[in-house]
This record gives structure tokens, sequence and C-alpha cells, in this order.
């Protein structure tokens, strides 16, 4: 029983068979079909722009993850001594790292502890001021799926003329997201998680205004808007998102990827969103029914996300995971409690099976 998307998501059927398709053809004929492939990555561009809420094709880049989309922004910025960045306390290392390292530049970092915070989000609010660059945020908690109110956020910052980065890779593909009517300026959500898709590729969205304030930090033949002609005397970089892509992409994660987003887009984000949301309430009323089980998520509607996490007042959580492994039960141990991640395919029943061991093992 797999309930662990939040560290990465099974290939559905469709995208297995697109990798199978794929290796079949460059076994047969190598790259004679590279045009073809090129058509796809075009595709997919456009497939993440629905999936995202972006304007169009052009505000989508493919890159190689979530981490490299981050870099791309914090070490693409003009900074300027003085500059602060503020974030949410225990972010993810990824969406933390390269910002602690512009302090060379004198950037000052503000952490900010949104689970002690009677209001999260008027919390990171009062932590800007005239010298605040950026806001960057998960849109969902990778520890324990807190999520963020990213249109609250994100008007505050358009207001006050401040930059608004998104990590979203516990959200895209579990939840809608709409890049637009949240005021994002970046985005960056790898693949393998909740999408549904490999490692070795992500969706990088930068919003056309947003697009002039990054220097490039890589050169290469795929960043312009015709990449195949290697005869040019001009290389001027395309003024799309393309731009950030230097080099040759990744086919054959572009052909999982496009197989697994188009199953997202066919079934609908709307109904993707609500069985996942379904998913995790029912987690939550069931694990309240167990004697000693406590709650480490935040249970208040505006907060749920795909990530319920839960430990127990006497029984180790290294205990409950042992017991879950033992019954083929595939989740994670986070910050000392055990983090659950269902997805919108798998049902009550399922879950009901997992509740029925996690009751015996605490027992």
């Amino acid at each position: 029983m797999y309930l662990n998307h939040a560290a990465a998501g099974p290939w559905p059927r469709c995208a297995a068979e697109a990798v199978q398709q794929f290796a079949e053809e460059n076994m047969l004929q190598g790259s004679m079909g590279y045009r073809e492939w090129y058509k796809r990555e075009i595709r997919l561009r456009a497939s993440l722009a629905r999936l995202t809420g972006a304007a169009g094709a052009a505000d989508i880049a493919l890159l190689k993850n979530t981490s490299e989309g981050i870099c791309t922004v914090a070490f693409g910025l003009d900074w300027q001594a003085g500059d602060n960045v503020v974030l949410p306390a225990g972010e993810f290392p990824s969406n933390r790292l390269p910002w602690l390292a512009q302090s060379v530049h004198g950037v000052e970092i503000r952490e900010v502890d949104i689970r002690s915070a009677a209001d999260a989000e008027q919390a990171l609010l009062d932590a800007m001021d005239r010298n605040t660059r950026l806001l960057s945020v998960s849109a969902v908690q990778w520890s324990d799926g807190f999520k963020l109110d990213l249109h609250r956020l994100g008007s505050h910052c358009r207001r006050h003329g401040i930059l608004f980065f998104v990590d979203a890779i516990q959200q895209l593909g579990a939840l809608p997201m709409d890049v637009q009517s949240c005021h994002i300026d970046f985005l960056a959500a790898d693949a393998h998680k909740w999408l549904l898709a490999p490692e070795g590729i992500a969706v990088f969205y930068c919003s056309e205004s947003a697009r002039p304030k990054l220097r490039l930090l890589q050169q290469g033949w795929h960043m312009f808007e015709h990449p195949f002609d290697f005869e040019r005397d001009h290389w001027e970089p395309a003024s799309s998102a393309k731009r950030f892509e230097a080099g040759s992409p990744n086919t054959m994660g572009q052909a999982a990827m496009d197989a697994s987003v188009q199953l997202l887009l066919d079934y609908g984000m709307d109904k993707v969103g609500a069985r996942v949301l379904a998913n995790t309430g029912f987690l939550l009323r069931e694990l309240g029914k167990i004697p000693g089980v406590m709650i480490s998520s935040r249970t208040s509607p505006d907060r749920q996300s795909g990530i319920v996490s839960f430990r127990h007042e006497s029984v180790a959580a290294e205990a409950i995971h042992q017991a879950l492994a033992e019954a083929g039960v595939d989740v994670v141990i986070r910050g000392g409690s055990i983090r659950v991640s269902p997805h919108f395919y798998q049902d009550e029943e399922m879950l009901g099976r997992f509740m029925n061991i996690v009751g015996s093992a605490a027992r």
C-alpha cells in the first residue's frame, strides 16, 4: 500500500508505457524522431501552463528539479546590500540554502515561525519592510502538510512591489494552482511527487514581468526560440522562460511527464483536489478515533493538504512505522511523526485497511 506521494509518486501506467515506447523507438531508430520529441516538449509546456494557471506556455521552462528553479532566482537576482528575504522557518533545505547563500551580498534572511503564530500569513507579512526584496514559501510544508494562503501573500507582495516565489512541489498535482490569481512571480516543482512522473525534470514558472529581473546563469543551444538553427550569427536568448533551459533536455523525462500531466488534466484538477482532500478528511476523522493518537498536522480546513502527520502519546513513531512496513505500507517519519500522503486514485477502502494496521500498532 503506497501512501508516500509527498516523497515520490509511482508512475501511472500511461507514463510507464510512454517511457517504454520511447526506449523502443530509441533502440530501433535512434534520434530520427527528434523533431517529434520537440513537438512533445512544446505540448508539455502548454499543458503545464494549464496546470499552473500561467498565462501561456511562454511562462514555462523545463528544468532538472525544484532546486534548479530556486537557484535560478536566488542567484539570478541583482541583490543589493541591505535587501532581505522572508521565508517560513522549517522550510525544506532546497528552499532555504540558496537564500542563505545570498548573505555574501549583504542580504538578510528572515525566517518566521509560522506554526507558533496565531495568523501564519500575517506573521510573514509583519516580517516584511521596505527592504524586503522577496518572499519565498512552500505552498504546502513538506513535514506536516501546513498549507498557506498564497492569494493573501501574493496580493500583499504585488501591492508593495515584493517578488513572490513559491515552491509548489507538495501542491502541484495534488491541489489546484493558479499563479496569476495568487500573483506569483516564480514557481518551481519537481515532477516526481504529486505529478507522478520521474525525477530529473521539473516545471519552472516565471512571469513575463519577472523574467528581465533574472540574469542568465547558463548558456547553451537550447535556450533560443529556434534552437536548431546552429549556423546563425546572432544568438539572442528567447524572451520566453525557455531562456532558462540551457542545454539538451531530458527527453525521456518529458515523455513520462507529458503522459502524467495529461492524465491529471483529463481527470480535472478540481476533481483531483477534491479526492485528495476527501482522503485527508477521512484520515483526520479516523485517526482521531484511535486512543493515544495525536494529529501533528493542522486540522482546520484552510490548512489541509494531501499530507497528514500523526504520532502516538506512548508508542514510538519508529515502532508504528515498523509495523506499517511489515504490513507492506509505505510511509515515512518526519519530525517525529508518521507522514501519510495518499493521492486521488486511492480511496477510503484502502485507507480503512491502513487504519486497521495503525490501530493494531497503537495497541
